[in-house]
């Protein structure tokens, strides 16, 4: 009996000494800045979540635009095992352009105001749930697409979304409601143009609202623009949304959410691994919900699993959609408190402007 006891102390040590030598790395770079929430509480979360018997790892804070991907970049020299993105959208591509084509892993923790890609491979959005997801470490690759030059990991597009991205990015306060703000002002507004789009089956013209690429299903926020987009099959999305009317916007809005988008009459879809655009003038073009002005010609392909990203193991292959209720319950839980913090934001906002009208005219 004493003879089993020690061979078991015996292996428990070997295989505790075994997994301290083959430790994995983690660099987390975190924006204080992006999204629309605090992100104070994160360092003390990721000491007192990550398995510190499985992983090292190393917190840095970003200082400047640019700096994430500096960051990254480092980390892959250094041949770290996972960079974590703590932050929003403009951050989570920040970083994951610097690692693509790499043995380092993308890591998310969303704190951002529409979490596209995470949304997408359903990682939690709340913090702990999804440090739980980074122990787990469970690693797979994945496409990702170009834009002239910019990659991108969810959508790009031109057209309104892009407009309405330039425009996004103008008005300082992030959150839903922003967004909002400025599709209700600016939708009926806007004026179609005119496209040439040549794929792998010939060049058509088509005049569009809007044209979308898609290697993953949402813009962020659960709006689906491509619903059975995956990044797994090397193609892109493509989506048209043709011009339409007032009395057509409602329901379009409503199968953007309801992720039937496609079976609307205006919207026509296919995939392909690379496009063309030719567009009469330059203009705004997005990529990851970032804004930039561009030339009238437009090239977009896919980079087939050019990216190795940290995965929810309790989401189903391909779909990425969860395998219990809990999740989606508690996404919606997340969506409410982000709506509930930008109207006690407006609220505010509302109550200063009275405030400094009462006083104008009481003078």
């Amino acid at each position: 009996m004493s003879k089993i006891f020690l061979f078991l102390c015996s292996f428990s040590v070997e295989f505790r000494i075994f997994a301290l030598m083959n430790k994995k790395k983690i660099i987390f770079i975190l924006n204080p800045i992006s999204g629309t929430h605090s992100k104070a509480e994160v360092p003390r979360l990721v000491d007192e979540i990550i398995d510190k018997d499985c992983f090292d790892y190393e917190i840095r804070q970003t200082e400047y635009a640019g700096h994430a991907a500096e960051i990254a970049r480092d980390a892959v020299t250094q041949h770290a095992d996972v960079v974590v993105a703590v932050g929003g959208d403009g951050t989570v591509n920040e970083v994951a352009r610097s690692i693509t084509h790499s043995n380092t892993a993308l890591g998310i923790i969303p704190c951002g105001s529409g979490n596209g890609l995470a949304r997408h491979l359903c990682i939690p959005l709340d913090v702990k749930k999804a440090l739980m997801i980074i122990n787990q470490c469970k690693i797979e690759s994945f496409d990702y697409g170009i834009i002239n030059g910019l990659p991108f990991f969810c959508t790009c597009g031109m057209g309104f979304d892009a407009f309405i991205s330039l425009k996004f990015a103008e008005a300082g306060k992030r959150g839903p409601i922003t967004y909002v703000e400025n599709v209700l002002k600016e939708g009926l507004k806007y004026k179609p143009e005119t496209y040439e789009v040549e794929d792998e089956t010939g060049a058509k013209k088509y005049k569009a609202f809007l044209i979308a690429c898609a290697n993953a299903s949402q813009y962020g926020n659960n709006a689906y623009i491509a619903p059975h987009a995956t990044m797994k099959d090397g193609m892109m999305d493509v989506v048209i949304l043709e011009p339409f009317t007032a009395f057509d916007a409602p329901q379009i809005s409503i199968d953007l959410f309801n992720k039937t988008l496609e079976k609307n009459s205006k919207i026509k879809t296919f995939k392909s691994k690379h496009i063309h655009i030719h567009r009469a003038t330059p203009g705004a073009i997005h990529y990851d919900g970032d804004p930039m002005m561009m030339s009238r010609n437009i090239d977009v392909h896919v980079e087939k699993e050019g990216i190795r990203i940290v995965t929810n193991p309790d989401a189903i292959e391909d779909t990425k959609q969860p395998n219990h209720l809990l999740n989606i319950f508690s996404d919606l839980f997340n969506n409410i408190n982000n709506v509930r913090e930008d109207i006690a934001y407006q609220g505010r906002r509302i109550q200063t402007i009275n405030k400094v009208l009462l006083r104008k005219l009481t003078r």
